[in-house]
């Protein structure tokens, strides 16, 4: 039996990808380079790692509004995650997926989720499984 998740529609869209999980917040301003992809944050869990081309998966996004415009930016030149789930999207991460085109899910419980895992993201219906 495949174990999925059922959760709430923050963008719309399906993927399967590999999961980068993180227990921490995450700022794209400031805290994810925008023309690598890369976390720069000092001492965050995934500094040095980047986030392009997975299923990012942390509790809520922080900092500055323009983290919408970063998360755009990662996403049309093809350095930003595949898909984002949240324990709770905040209105920057909100903003940045719906423009960028990234589906998004939140209200999963992410701690069941570990970096390399493999997903499935129907965030059209709010569902997440492992594949």
């Amino acid at each position: 039996m495949t174990k999925k998740f059922e959760g709430r529609k923050i963008s719309p869209g399906s993927v399967d990808g590999e999961a980068l999980v993180t227990s921490q917040g995450i700022s794209f301003y400031g805290g994810v380079d925008p023309k690598t992809g890369v976390v720069v944050e000092k001492d965050h869990e995934l500094e040095g790692q980047s986030v392009t081309g997975k299923v990012l998966v942390f509790p809520s996004g922080k900092g500055s509004t323009v983290g919408s415009y970063v998360l755009y930016q990662l996403a049309k030149t093809g350095k930003g995650p595949v898909a984002i789930i949240n324990k709770q999207t905040e209105t920057i991460v909100a903003v940045g997926c719906i423009i960028s085109e990234i589906p998004a899910v939140d209200k999963i419980p992410i701690d069941q989720i570990k970096t390399g895992q493999q997903l499935r993201v129907d965030a059209t219906n709010g569902v997440v499984e492992f594949i």
